[in-house]
């Protein structure tokens, strides 16, 4: 580790050069963001130009006219798909964090019985992908009496193994001492859990919040709920997207407002995410 107030051995053009290269992969990552979003704003005459072109020469909002247009005259009320993403996001996510939070604690400060064997089936859980367990859960869903209802969208992402994961690998590098001292001075668990272990960790689970709002948010068709009163803003949005070339605009104007809510979550919380990212690895 450099001294303080020593100056680090790099000379003005490596630098420049690494700034440099910083600023062509920011280019290269945000130009499909802006491509989105000009193609929302393009007529359909320029939606179909070849070659395509980066930004609308004659910009225009007929797309989102278009969009609320068509879902005001849904026979569901658009604000029902609203409210069901909302809700199932909302839920799920707050659901998921507090489960795999609680989940992940004994299994990182405790030693118990057949712990060692659950975190392994947890780190081996993590190669297998959610169609694995799709018709397992669609058997459960059903035999509970929860097909049809807010619960089997909600309860099955609760659990995740990436999110038990990650949990326990940033709660296993808290000081032993730093609980041992909270339990000297008579906090109980729930005290030393949430005043203690969660503001620690808290780069952890804002890092899963983000990944949990960004599936549920576009949640689409699912096996678990036929009813049209159940489904989610992303599957009305598909509907209406599903006429053909008549509504690439349209389609194009979805696809900005889908991602809005999960790119604002992101612009708040990214310096958690970069810091989660730095320390995963990291052990005490």
């Amino acid at each position: 580790m450099a001294k303080r107030g020593k100056r680090l051995n790099r000379s003005t053009g490596g630098t420049v050069a690494v700034l440099l290269f910083l600023i062509l992969v920011a280019c290269f990552m945000v130009t499909p963001m802006i491509f989105a979003i000009g193609n929302s704003l393009k007529p359909m005459d320029e939606l179909f130009k070849f070659p395509p072109t980066l930004w609308p020469t004659n910009y225009t909002l007929d797309n989102f006219r278009n969009l609320f247009v068509l879902m005001s005259s849904s026979w569901v009320p658009m604000t029902r798909y609203l409210f069901n993403t909302l809700f199932i996001t909302i839920a799920g996510t707050i659901g998921h964090i507090l489960v795999v939070s609680m989940c992940a604690y004994p299994l990182s400060k405790y030693r118990f019985p057949l712990s060692g064997f659950i975190n392994k089936i947890i780190e081996l859980s993590l190669m297998f992908t959610a169609a694995v367990t799709g018709i397992p859960s669609y058997l459960i869903m059903s035999k509970l009496g929860w097909m049809d209802t807010y619960w089997a969208l909600i309860i099955p992402t609760m659990g995740s193994a990436f999110g038990m994961y990650l949990m326990r690998q940033f709660m296993s590098q808290i000081p032993d001492s730093l609980l041992e001292s909270a339990r000297i001075d008579g906090a109980n668990q729930w005290q030393i859990f949430w005043k203690i272990v969660m503001p620690q960790v808290k780069s952890a689970w804002l890092t899963l919040m983000i990944f949990q709002v960004q599936g549920l948010w576009n949640l689409g068709s699912t096996t678990y709920v036929f009813k049209e009163q159940l489904k989610t803003l992303p599957y009305a949005l598909q509907q209406i997207t599903a006429g053909g070339i008549a509504r690439q605009g349209v389609a194009s104007a979805v696809a900005v407002v889908m991602m809005l809510v999960p790119i604002t979550i992101f612009i708040f919380c990214q310096s958690n995410i970069i810091e989660t990212m730095a320390t995963s690895g990291m052990k005490e």
